[in-house]
């Protein structure tokens, strides 16, 4: 990360101490209830390589059940209502993913199967940073694809003239005294918003963005006439205008501002929607919050880790059954949550790498090659298993012992960003490499 990213997310990060004095309030405030909704994109990200061929079972390839003797799932079975659910004949849902499987049989949901990096590493830090910043194999890389869309993707309101945010706090001054484009009541770093302790790295760059691991908790109790309000009053009002370090705090500043607006304890959930106990159930419920709140929030982030099962995976019970549940109702909590606002966003799942198409002698898998991702929501044109299967037979697998890849991660990421978000610039969005949007034409409608 370069001085002036770091310093600006540093900047940010000090509203995770608490640190919001009330100074800063503004007439951004006063207008949250009539911004204009706008497209959104949910990234849940799968940290430590999700097992793919148990999450979505290819159960018509023979080549399955002879490599997972002890951890394979069984195929449908009619009259089974626990089993796996049948998606087109050769794929099914694995059971604790029973939630998500109504959505796929109403054409809500897709799968992306076969996906992943062309880079062969097998290192979560590594794949974790080529996917998250879109470039695989660039390791001085450090800024992320997520936040290239932000820097890329023009106003859509009247008068902005298809211009790009190259400079996203002059736009949020010029909107504040009564310009159009982005929402009132919003602000630039709220466009990127990632749900946990720390900004991934597909949020890091030049465009500001936020981490909030609580919305309740996310800024101080205490105001302008207490002591550590006034002491970072004067701080920060003493340092030259324009200066990377105070600019970046009022942003901090202003953005919390807004999201104390929205007033975070009163949330309520639609009835009967139940998030999973924890903290992914809590970041997606206050995802759900954000979008509801039209704070303009346009990119929202959050993760679950607990993949990497070298040891005990399981079957249809058992460590990856367990973590899938808990992954699988928070996902339809959130998209019940939404209701109607879901036409506006479109949630898209993805893990580093997959995992080996046998299992190891520990009744577990290790690092593998492509996975598989969803698609749900606004605009999917769901109810299909996309993507070309390679076959599982030992001279189809990668390196005789993983699952080929024949889709590459970008470009199911461009369809995204470009068909749903807007992005106009997508080779500034994944440098270096030429999108085969062609091939997922039909993901999204539009």
């Amino acid at each position: 990360m370069n001085r002036r990213v770091f310093m600006k997310q540093g900047a940010l990060a000090l509203l995770a101490m608490g640190l919001e004095p009330d100074f800063i309030r503004r007439s951004l405030l006063a207008q949250t209830s009539g911004a204009a909704r706008r497209k959104t994109l949910v990234v849940v990200f799968q940290r430590g390589a999700v097992d793919g061929l148990n999450m979505v079972i290819p159960f018509g390839d023979p080549g399955y059940y002879a490599a997972r003797r002890s951890i394979a799932v069984a195929a449908p079975q009619r009259g089974n209502p626990a089993g796996a659910t049948d998606l087109n004949g050769f794929f099914a849902l694995h059971p604790s993913l029973h939630p998500l499987a109504e959505l796929y049989r109403k054409g809500e949901m897709a799968v992306v199967h076969a996906v992943g990096s062309p880079h062969p590493t097998r290192s979560h830090f590594e794949a974790q940073d080529f996917m998250e910043t879109g470039m695989p194999g660039a390791r001085s890389e450090r800024e992320g694809w997520l936040n290239r869309v932000l820097q890329h993707t023009g106003c859509s309101g009247p008068g902005c003239d298809g211009r790009t945010l190259a400079d996203p706090r002059a736009h949020a001054r010029d909107h504040a005294v009564g310009q159009v484009g982005l929402a009132a009541g919003s602000h630039p770093a709220l466009r990127g918003v990632a749900l946990g302790a720390a900004l991934p790295r597909m949020l890091q760059g030049e465009h500001p963005t936020l981490a909030i691991r609580d919305l309740e908790r996310f800024g101080v109790a205490e105001g302008r006439g207490g002591a550590l309000g006034g002491t970072f009053e004067r701080m920060y009002g003493a340092r030259p205008k324009g200066d990377i370090v105070s600019a970046a705090a009022e942003d901090a500043f202003e953005a919390a501002a807004i999201l104390r607006g929205v007033n975070p304890s009163r949330y309520q959930s639609r009835e009967g929607v139940r998030y999973p106990a924890g903290e992914f159930g809590r970041s997606l419920r206050q995802i759900a919050q954000l979008i509801k709140a039209d704070v303009g929030v346009e990119v929202a982030f959050a993760d679950l880790g607990g993949w990497d099962t070298h040891v005990a995976q399981g079957g249809t019970d058992g460590q990856l059954a367990r973590r899938l549940a808990e992954f699988g109702q928070g996902v339809r909590a959130l998209y019940d949550d939404l209701g109607d606002r879901m036409e506006d966003v479109v949630v898209l799942t993805a893990s580093e790498f997959g995992r080996t198409a046998a299992e190891n002698g520990s009744g577990g898998t290790d690092h593998g090659h492509a996975n598989c991702m969803l698609v749900l929501g606004g605009g999917v044109r769901g109810g299909r298993v996309l993507g070309d299967w390679p076959g599982l037979a030992r001279e189809q697998l990668y390196e005789g012992r993983d699952l080929a890849m024949t889709t590459d991660f970008r470009d199911v990421f461009a369809e995204v960003a470009t068909r749903h978000l807007g992005a106009e610039k997508i080779d500034r969005v994944f440098p270096g490499y030429e999108v085969e949007v062609r091939r997922f034409r039909g993901v999204l409608s539009g």
